[in-house]
């Protein structure tokens, strides 16, 4: 491998204990919060791909997802600013609170591939509700599994999909 192959694998390659850094930032801030707020939980942490994943498992008491994920949202926010004001670095830092992440996942895997047939059939393209950057992402991942393409329209936090016809 030449010496700039070299670099650019090494700038492409995630940092695993930067990330590993990064989650044990996230657990002791959100073990704080749930401390503060007397909600009992476990935390997990894990690397996928190129971002910590942070996990509140087992919770016991409130609602730290709310409607739609907006508390979800704003906790994860709050967490990577968190790991911010210690790392100096922006954090990609992803957060999940009993699961929800992963059954949404679910549930925008299946609407991207309902929508995408709906559109194969109609010919029409169509739009769907405003989504998060998480979600979106989803969306376009299923739309080009099925063969179809996909745009973003509009500004946050009204940003949404529209499925294209081939």
């Amino acid at each position: 491998m030449s010496e700039a192959q070299q670099e650019t694998a090494t700038k492409t390659a995630p940092d695993l204990s930067a990330l590993e850094q990064e989650g044990e930032i996230a657990a002791d801030y959100l073990e704080g919060l749930l401390d503060i707020a007397d909600i009992d939980g476990d935390i997990d942490m894990d690397v996928e791909g190129d971002r910590a994943v942070v996990s509140v498992v087992d919770v016991k008491g409130g609602d730290l997802v709310g409607a739609n994920g907006e508390v979800l949202e704003a906790l994860q926010e709050l967490t990577r600013l968190a790991v911010h004001r210690q790392t100096g670095e922006r954090s990609r830092l992803m957060l999940d609170i009993g699961g929800y992440r992963e059954r949404r996942r679910t549930e925008l895997k299946e609407l991207g591939a309902k929508v995408s047939a709906d559109v194969k059939r109609s010919g029409e393209p169509k739009a769907l509700r405003p989504m998060t950057p998480f979600e979106r992402k989803i969306v376009h991942d299923a739309v080009a599994a099925a063969g179809l393409r996909s745009e973003s329209e509009g500004e946050e936090p009204h940003r949404f999909v529209v499925v294209l016809p081939a």
